[in-house]
């Protein structure tokens, strides 16, 4: 993982650094930013549990539509998978491995990717679609979109969608 500040730093830092640590473990996002600062003021015993906290303080935001808005600000952050980013240092270093991963293969599979993206979106207006990537294949992970596309469920997406950027990165440290 990148240059992470030890966890006693975080809460005495610039707002700036604290931000950073932010976007070295997520997507980096405006909606997230405002959300965590109180948070960060805290002291954690691990990465572990402040990335917990995040996600904890995230699954309180489905209820009022106000909430949603801040919620689907910080899940749509995420970038779209197989697509190269417009601007590559916007993504968590995760994405990148990931994004490297799917960029490569043959362009009807890019553009079939692209496809389903669309249709997820359309499907579930503010979400992208995201899933745990870890080495699989385009085919493997088109195969789960189309499934998630036609379960129709965006309860169910919202949940997923926490529980993957959460549990990626618990995965990955």
């Amino acid at each position: 993982m990148a240059d992470l500040p030890s966890l006693a730093a975080i809460p005495s830092l610039p707002r700036e650094k604290q931000l950073r640590v932010l976007d070295t473990l997520f997507e980096p996002s405006p909606e997230l930013h405002q959300l965590m600062i109180p948070v960060l003021a805290q002291a954690f015993t691990s990465y572990s549990a402040l990335i917990d906290a995040v996600g904890g303080r995230m699954s309180t935001l489905v209820d009022s539509p106000t909430d949603r808005n801040v919620l689907f600000g910080i899940l749509g952050s995420h970038p779209r998978l197989g697509r190269a980013p417009a601007n590559p240092e916007h993504l968590s270093e995760l994405s990148q491995k990931e994004q490297a991963q799917l960029n490569t293969g043959a362009e009807e599979q890019a553009e079939k990717l692209s496809i389903l993206n669309a249709e997820y979106e359309k499907k579930f207006p503010g979400l992208r679609f995201v899933t745990f990537v870890n080495g699989r294949s385009r085919d493997l992970i088109m195969v789960e979109m189309r499934q998630r596309i036609e379960r129709g469920n965006e309860a169910r997406e919202i949940e997923e969608t926490i529980q993957v950027m959460f549990g990626v990165f618990q995965i990955s440290s």
